[in-house]
């Protein structure tokens, strides 16, 4: 029988390549979601997990859940035997988080708290969580390695992912059969090489790439570049950019590694190479043969000059690395978004 692992948030871009890669290495996982960064699609699924089905030819579970829902999350639990949990559920634009911190810190912990306390009472002590360099606050050193101090958050929602890692972590400690992967994620871009299932924002994209793609396709007339007066290459921020499915293969390599029950460890996921914003710019130039229309803004307050990962123990411990490169990411991302002008409301799979 195929181990069984809970999915939170699996409708949503991260968690639906990890559906896939999950289901690849022969696992089983269940999906729940409850549709707030995930596009509804016929039969109340969402339209993700209705095309991982089509395209890879299988059945997806799925339940419409909010991890508020205590008593909805018991039932799934009686319902399944699980072996592990992937935690991917929660609110994550950082300019949302500073006008509605309560908000944030409601959904994103007790949700969490939720989880955990279900987990402890039907004896599933696994759990692979969704976590964020956000943690790191502005980088004290470059590259940033998981030594570097957490908890200097610049915005609630990186502090509602520290406070998490922090329960986790006192979890492991107290409860000695308990084994957490804790994945700091830098900034993960591209999609599934089937152009079927990829990053759609609802409403204007917080994150760089998909707004790029949005201007290329025609959506959007320009892409502001917050400022190009940092200590950069030319001036504009920096960061470590990770295909998301070399992203969701690290899930998988954290999941195995839990069977070494080793408490509560670690990792970066990330590349190591940090691009610019103009340099990102130039590359999906490349991948969709447009040109893409940008204009100088003021710097964002909370934005840092650079930030990228230090990525060996993740390869050392979990024997991971990232193998795509940047053209690959742009092309990924070019293809998904030129098939799905409007994303998943686009249409139904060709």
């Amino acid at each position: 029988m195929a181990q069984k692992v809970l999915v939170t948030g699996g409708g949503g871009y991260i968690g639906s390549h990890c559906v896939v890669e999950l289901i690849e290495a022969g696992y089983h996982p269940v999906v729940i979601d409850d549709f707030s960064n995930a596009v509804q699609g016929e039969g109340n699924v969402p339209e993700s997990l209705r095309r991982i089905e089509k395209f890879m030819d299988t059945k997806v579970e799925f339940s419409e859940l909010n991890l508020l829902d205590k008593p909805g999350l018991e039932k799934i639990f009686k319902q399944h035997s699980f072996y592990a949990v992937m935690h991917f559920a929660g609110l994550k634009a950082v300019g949302e988080s500073v006008e509605q911190p309560l908000r944030y810190y409601r959904v994103n912990l007790t949700g969490t708290i939720n989880l955990l306390e279900v987990m402890q009472a039907h004896g599933v002590h696994n759990l692979v969580f969704s976590s964020s360099a956000t943690v790191y606050g502005d980088p004290q050193k470059l590259p940033i390695d998981e030594q570097h101090p957490a908890g200097g958050c610049t915005n609630p929602y990186g502090k509602t992912k520290f406070f998490i890692e922090e329960m986790i972590q006192d979890q492991c400690s107290a409860e000695k059969d308990w084994n957490a992967v804790l994945l700091r994620y830098f900034n993960p871009i591209g999609a599934h090489v089937s152009g079927q299932i990829g990053e759609d924002p609802q409403g204007t994209p917080n994150n760089l790439l998909p707004y790029v793609a949005q201007v290329a396709i025609g959506r959007r007339k320009h892409l502001n570049v917050f400022g190009n007066d940092y200590n950069t290459v030319d001036g504009t921020g920096v960061r470590d950019y990770i295909h998301v499915v070399d992203l969701a293969k690290g899930h998988i390599a954290a999941l195995r590694k839990l069977k070494d029950n080793d408490g509560c460890k670690v990792y970066n996921l990330g590349t190591g190479t940090g691009y610019s914003v103009l340099q990102m710019v130039q590359a999906m130039e490349k991948a969709s043969g447009r040109e893409i229309a940008y204009k100088i803004a003021p710097r964002r307050s909370g934005d840092i000059a650079s930030c990228y990962a230090d990525p060996r123990l993740a390869e050392k411990e979990l024997g991971w690395k990232a193998n795509f490169g940047l053209e690959r990411m742009c092309e990924d991302l070019w293809r998904w978004q030129s098939q799905n002008p409007t994303g998943f409301s686009n249409s139904t799979v060709q």
